[in-house]
Parts: C-alpha cells; sequence; structure tokens
C-alpha cells in the first residue's frame, strides 16, 4: 500500500526584488488525501529582471520497512516555471540519490527504490534543482530538503548477556539485591513506544523477583535453605511497547546460586561408638575414628574434637584430621589389660566457625560417648627394674655369685621365665646365670685395672613361648683389692759429677699404683738392705710420694766406677701390703764447674778421635759409584761417534745431510768432481767417495748414462732412485752442491767453476748493462777479454 504524507510549498512572485516562499502543508497522520508536491512559483515576464529566489525545504516522511512490490513514492517536485512543455529537468542529488531515490526528471516525481531501515540510517539529506533542458541553466537556484525515516517497531529487546550468573548468601532477607539485567531496543525512543522496555519474570517463582522498569532482581521468599536446594534458574523477559499487546520481547536466563553459611551444627549420626585395642598398641597409635556430620560446606564445616570427661581422659586423646573432618582416638599412654579393660569417653565436637546470626538455631555442638575395650595379648616377662647395678670385689673366686635379676610374666597364666645372658655382651664370657632364678655369677677371674665395668645385658623369655622375651642392661662395677705393688713413674737413670760434693741431691723418684684405694695412694721409698750400708748414695723419703738420692762421699771417678745401680723398694700403705724393688742407674759423668755434664763415657780419653766405620763406608760406596758414572759416559760418548747420522729406524731413506761448508772451489779434489755434476755422462761408476773410508767393500751397480743437457736436480733424483733399488748402497744419501743455481736464471751462472766444461769463450759484455752494482765485475771480466785479444 502507497503511503502519502501532503506537503505543500508554494512560491509566487511578488515584487521584482524579492520572492517569499510559504509553507502549505504540515505533518498528519494516516493517509492524506493530496500529494506531497513541492510547488516551485517564479515570474514568467521575460522583459523582467530575475529575482532572487530561495527554495524553503520541508521534510518529507517515509515509513521504514517497506513491503510492497512498487517503488515506494516520496513527492513531487515542480517549479512555476515548468509550463508543461517538458522544457525543464529535474535534478536530484545528495544521500542515496540515483540509487535509494530517483526523480522522474519530467514531472518531479521522486521514489524510493529499496526498504529503509532507520536503524540503519534516520534521515537522508538531498538537493533538488530545476534546470532549462535545451540550455542546461538552472531556472531556479538548488535547495535542500530532508527525508525522515518514521520508526515502527521492527526490533525486539535484547538483553547485555545471553546468561547471567549471580550468587546470595542462602538465608537472606525478602528483597535482597541479587542482580540487575538490562535490555535494549533498537527503535526510536523517541516516537511511539517501540523503545520502551518493561520485564518480567516468566520462571522463577515464589523465590524471585524482579522491577519491572529497572531489570533489579530480588528474592521473595524467606530463609531459602542451601541445603535443601542450591541452584535456581530464572528466566527474565523484556517487552517494549511498554508491555502492551502487541510488543516485541526478549529473554535472558539468570542462574543464581546460594552460597553457604553456617546454619547447621555438627551431629553425631550415633550415639555410642565402640572401639577395641590391644594391650600392646605403642602409644601415639591410632585407635579408631568418628565424625560428627555438618551439613554446611568448606569453613562453615570445619570441626574441633575434644575429650571432655571420662575414665580414660588421660589415657586417650583425639585430634581432627584436616582433610575428612573426622576425629581421630589415639592413645597416649601404656594400656594394661590386667590393671584396666575397658575405658569410657566421651567426646565433643563443635563448629570453629560459628556464625552470630544462626545461634538462635541452638548450639554449634554435638557429644557421643566412646568405649574403648582393651584386649590381652601375650605379652613377654617384666623385669621388676629398668636396669640393674651389682658391685664385686676383684679378688673373689669364680663360681661366686654377684647378684640377680627377676622378671615375671604380666599375663593372667603367669607363665615361667627362664634366664641367659646376651653374649654379644660378654664375648668372653666372663659372667654367667642361672637360668632358673636369675643368679649372675663369675665364670673367670676378675681384674678392675683391666676393666672396671663390665655391661651385660640379660634376657627373660617365657618358657612356652620363647618370642615373647625382654631384655634388661645389668651394670656390675669391679671394686679395687690391693694385689698390684707399686712402682716408679718411669725409668729413672741419671748422673753424678766426679767433682759432686757430699750430700748433693741428683735425682728426685716418684711412683704410681694400679690399684685405687679408698684413702689413697700412700708410698714409702727405702734402700734395698744389701746396698743399705755400702751404698755410695744415700735415699731419703718425702713423705709426698716422692724421695730423693743424695750423694754420700765427695768426688767420683769413672775410671773406677762409671755406672751405680741402686736398688730401692717401694711400699704402699693398704693391705694387705705390697712392696716391689726397683733400680735406679746412676752413671758418672765429667762436668764443667757449673756441674754441667760434658761425658760420661771412660773409653773417649782413649781412642782418638775420628770417623766411625760407617762413615768411611758411606764415602767409599759414593768414590765407587761416582767412577762408574764417569766410565759409563766415556764409553758412551766413544760408541755414539761410530752411529750413522740418521739413526731413526723409520726413515732410513731420502735423507739430505747438510754440512754447511761452501768448499773449496776447483780446487777441492777430495770430495766431489764438480765436472761430473756439469757433465753426467761423463761419471765413472767404478769411482769410490773420497771423502770417506769406506767400512764394506760391494761391486757397484752399472747404471745406464744420463740423457744429454740432464738438469743436476733430475740427475739427482735418478741417482736417489738407483741407490733406493741398490741393495750395497749405505742406508743413507749424501750431498755437496756446489754453485747450482737451477734452470730459469735471468744471469744464468755466474760461477768461474763452469769454466771445467766450457771449451768455447764467454762474452761478457752484458755485464755492462747490469748496472752500478755490477760495474767492477763487468771491468774485471772485460780486461780479461782485452787480454785474450792481445
Amino acid at each position: 500500500m502507497r503511503t502519502y504524507h501532503c506537503f505543500w510549498l508554494l512560491f509566487w512572485a511578488g515584487q521584482p526584488h524579492q520572492s517569499f516562499l510559504t509553507t502549505l502543508s504540515k505533518r498528519t497522520s494516516g493517509f492524506p488525501e493530496k500529494e506531497k508536491v513541492l510547488v516551485l512559483s517564479g515570474n514568467s515576464r521575460r522583459d523582467l529582471h530575475r529575482s532572487k529566489r530561495s527554495w524553503m525545504w520541508n521534510q518529507f516522511f517515509l515509513l521504514e520497512e517497506y513491503t510492497g512490490t512498487d517503488y515506494q513514492y516520496v513527492g513531487k517536485l515542480h517549479s512555476d516555471q515548468d509550463k508543461g512543455d517538458g522544457s525543464l529537468k529535474y535534478i536530484l542529488s545528495g544521500d542515496g540519490a540515483g540509487d535509494l531515490f530517483i526523480i522522474n526528471e519530467n514531472t518531479g516525481d521522486i521514489q524510493a527504490t529499496k526498504r529503509l531501515d532507520r536503524e540503519e540510517k534516520p534521515v537522508y539529506i538531498l538537493r533538488a534543482q530545476a534546470i532549462n533542458r535545451r540550455t542546461g541553466r538552472p531556472v531556479e537556484p538548488e535547495s535542500e530538503f530532508i527525508i525522515k525515516i518514521h520508526d515502527i517497531n521492527d526490533n525486539e529487546p535484547m538483553f547485555t548477556k545471553d546468561v547471567y550468573n549471580a550468587s546470595i548468601p542462602e538465608m537472606s532477607d525478602v528483597g535482597t539485591f541479587v542482580v540487575q539485567v538490562t535490555a535494549t531496543d533498537a527503535d526510536d525512543p523517541t516516537y511511539g513506544n517501540s523503545a520502551k522496555v518493561v520485564y518480567s519474570i516468566l520462571q522463577g517463582q515464589p523465590y524471585f523477583s524482579v522491577e519491572s522498569e529497572t531489570g533489579i532482581i530480588k528474592t521473595a521468599l524467606l530463609n531459602m535453605d542451601r541445603e535443601n536446594r542450591e541452584q535456581y534458574q530464572v528466566v527474565i523477559q523484556a517487552k517494549d511497547m511498554g508491555g502492551q499487546m502487541g510488543g516485541l520481547s526478549g529473554t535472558t536466563t539468570v542462574n543464581i546460586t546460594l552460597t553457604d553459611v553456617n546454619d547447621n551444627p555438627p551431629r553425631f549420626p550415633q550415639s555410642t561408638y565402640q572401639f577395641r585395642a590391644p594391650e600392646s598398641t605403642p602409644p601415639d597409635s591410632p585407635v579408631g575414628r568418628i565424625k560428627a556430620n555438618d551439613a554446611d560446606v568448606d569453613e562453615n564445616a570445619e570441626i574441633e574434637y575434644s575429650i571432655t570427661e571420662g575414665d580414660g581422659y588421660d589415657m586417650f586423646g583425639i585430634t581432627t584430621d584436616k582433610d575428612t573432618q573426622e576425629g581421630i582416638i589415639t592413645v597416649k599412654k601404656a594400656l594394661d589389660f590386667e590393671n584396666k579393660n575397658l575405658y569410657i569417653l566421651k567426646v565433643e565436637a563443635t563448629n570453629t566457625h560459628v556464625d552470630p546470626r544462626f545461634l538462635y538455631l541452638g548450639p554449634f555442638k554435638d557429644s557421643a560417648t566412646v568405649r574403648i575395650q582393651v584386649e590381652d595379648v601375650d605379652e613377654p616377662p617384666v623385669f621388676s627394674r629398668p636396669a640393674y647395678i651389682m658391685e664385686v670385689r676383684e679378688d673373689v673366686p669364680i663360681n661366686s655369685v654377684i647378684g640377680a635379676v627377676t622378671a615375671q610374666d604380666p599375663d593372667a597364666a603367669k607363665n615361667p621365665v627362664k634366664y641367659s645372658v646376651d653374649r654379644h655382651t660378654d664375648m668372653d664370657r666372663v659372667f654367667n646365670i642361672n637360668s632358673g632364678n636369675g643368679s649372675i655369677f663369675t665364670s673367670k677371674p676378675l681384674d678392675r685395672e683391666t676393666l672396671l665395668w663390665h655391661n651385660i645385658t640379660v634376657i627373660a623369655a617365657e618358657i612356652n613361648n620363647p618370642k615373647q622375651s625382654s631384655r634388661v642392661p645389668v651394670f656390675i662395677k669391679i671394686l679395687d683389692v690391693n694385689d698390684n705393688a707399686p712402682e716408679f713413674a718411669m725409668f729413672y737413670e741419671t748422673f753424678v759429677c766426679e767433682n759432686a760434693k757430699a750430700e748433693q741431691l741428683i735425682q728426685t723418684l716418684s711412683a704410681v699404683d694400679k690399684d685405687d684405694p679408698y684413702s689413697g695412694h700412700q708410698f714409702s721409698f727405702s734402700l734395698a738392705p744389701e746396698a743399705a750400708s755400702s751404698s755410695n748414695f744415700t735415699l731419703q723419703d718425702n713423705r709426698d710420694n716422692t724421695a730423693g738420692i743424695f750423694t754420700r762421699k765427695t768426688r767420683y771417678n769413672r775410671h773406677e766406677m762409671s755406672t751405680y745401680f741402686l736398688p730401692v723398694v717401694i711400699s704402699d700403705n693398704d693391705y694387705p701390703i705390697q712392696s716391689s724393688t726397683e733400680t735406679v742407674t746412676i752413671r758418672v759423668c765429667a762436668c764443667d764447674h757449673r756441674g754441667k755434664m760434658l761425658s760420661c763415657n771412660a773409653e773417649a780419653l782413649i781412642h782418638p778421635t775420628g770417623l766411625s766405620t760407617g762413615a768411611l763406608i758411606a764415602i767409599l760406596l759414593c768414590i765407587i759409584i761416582l767412577l762408574v758414572t764417569v766410565v759409563l759416559f766415556a764409553a758412551l760418548r766413544r760408541q755414539r761417534k761410530k752411529e750413522p747420522l740418521i739413526i731413526s729406524k723409520e726413515d732410513i731413506r731420502d735423507n739430505i745431510v747438510s754440512y754447511n761448508d761452501e768448499g773449496g772451489g776447483e780446487e777441492d779434489t777430495q770430495a766431489f768432481d764438480i765436472g761430473t755434476l756439469r757433465n753426467p755422462e761423463a761419471i765413472d761408476d767404478n769411482k769410490l767417495r773420497r771423502d770417506i773410508v769406506p767400512e764394506t767393500l760391494f761391486m757397484p751397480r752399472r747404471t745406464a748414462t744420463a740423457r744429454d743437457n740432464t738438469d743436476v736436480r733430475d740427475f739427482i733424483n735418478q741417482r736417489l732412485k738407483e741407490n733406493d733399488t741398490d741393495p750395497t748402497a749405505p742406508p743413507y744419501d749424501s750431498l755437496a752442491t756446489y754453485a747450482y743455481e737451477g734452470n730459469g736464471s735471468v744471469a744464468e751462472s755466474l760461477s768461474s767453476l763452469e769454466s771445467v766444461t766450457t771449451d768455447g769463450d764467454q762474452d761478457y759484455d752484458y755485464l755492462s748493462d747490469w748496472g752500478p752494482r755490477f760495474k767492477k765485475l763487468a771491468d774485471m771480466y772485460g780486461a780479461m777479454d782485452s787480454d785474450k785479444d792481445s
């Protein structure tokens, strides 16, 4: 259906100097009865000057989303200059001109060729002009007009998110904010209600509600419990046209999660728990686990267990397993079935994080009773003491009882026990034990001075079940008996000067005793009876466990008696008294006036001073070794002179030895004949070397004569090859070369040695062309040529 809006613009001519434009149409609703015409009025009188004119624009309106099959009619342009004879042409330019909007150049009708969408472009600005078809000149000035696109409700509301996620704490009050949803409408908000959006809830009642204008979702039900239901899915609708019938709508989903709060106390699933524990359970070992259930999660479900009362309060403990929130009951002390076989505990479970808002729901803790039955097990024997200490004198006879240990079976059966000594602790089998009554007795003699303490282990085992055994340490101390005589603390060897005076102290003696008397050591010193009267020395006991030796006479002679042996008797003061006789060695020595010893050897005055026999033998051996070294060195040097120049076993061929001498020129007839080198064909193969004496004579091999003009290098290489294959050739090659410069030299050879093999005369005039450096040589050889000519 074609839609019309009527807008009239009339242009008329007034005074020649001005023009006026009046709007004849106004905006109407519905379909107009008249066409939209833009009328151009002007003065057609040709004798008057054309007045200044302008186009007064008005707006054309089109509905968007036109669905007709024909082009949509927009309006009509008309000029009062148009006589209907087709002399004028209407031109349209601007937004969409020629594409979206076309104009009939003859009638001025404007049409839209495509469907227009206000959401893409709401306003089009165009320019219109009427021109003379024949001259192409405009009859009216160009002016603009606007085509506005009227909106229709063709866009439904769109939410900013397809899915919203929100969470609120459980047990929240009614009206608690959850989340706000937002929807937008692409239609024109200034034209009608196409863009006016209203929110409503399609799913989620009666738990939640939504504000129709803001889209705010709130709780609508009191005390929603997460433990009953945790997830909620709410569907919200947004509808335009203010929610009226015929409006377009869109929906979104809101996923709401109730978060946990501590609104549930822990609860034991049963009031009494039963556990069994063998009496052999070691401390800190678990007995059992209990668990209180809490419907909350995470930290709200954390539980702390404790034992509040019971007869096993000191025997058992409980800890919390943080991973499973279980209470682990453990043994704190050793259990004894014979002493107590049943324990009753009261265990309490308490939340560690309590929310004060929900204290009205009751105490957040619970308790249960735990009964622990101790089971009897076959236990090993138990000694009456954890360790035994015994004492015995070291002089007791063998098989003497020194003490006893006692062990009993703690079980009700009271099985008999047998005893034994752990031989790993008594390798020498010094002690033994009566297997029946636990009496320990000696099996070998004891010696306190050898070992003061003996630490042995006694084993008590049940006779019916030897695997049930226990051990106890026994510490045996050996008591001292005075069975060792005192002796010198060290070996005494002293001296007396020949010029010593009487009553002069020459040595202080001290003694030691292996025994350890209770009151300490008390030693007494005296001379042996046989030396008391005839000795040259006296002994004085200092009463402090030391004694001094003094001279009895003046002057001693080492030639008469060089050494004295003084027997000393040492006695202790214990019971029974022990004594020993020790000997002090006293040597007579020569001393200076200050009493410093010079010599104690009587033979030193008789034998002359000289080297010892050992020193003489060492010197002689050194001389012999030196002589042998000199002889070997001389023999090696002599043998080295006869060795060949090349001593390598691997490289015995193709070696050239340079003698670093220049030779004697033409007069040198002892080495090589230079003429032979210049004339290889004149070589006598039978001629031997003249510079060395041959050691062995072999018949030389006959070799082919070298061809004429053979270069010396080729000649040498040929001879080397022949010698390599010659078994009679020496193991090295010796070469002395004189005046050889090789081929290609500009000056050729300058040596006078070549004159030996040259028969013709030589012209030396070219030496003058070589420059001042060769002037002397040119003068010398030029003078020789002059002598020959004369």
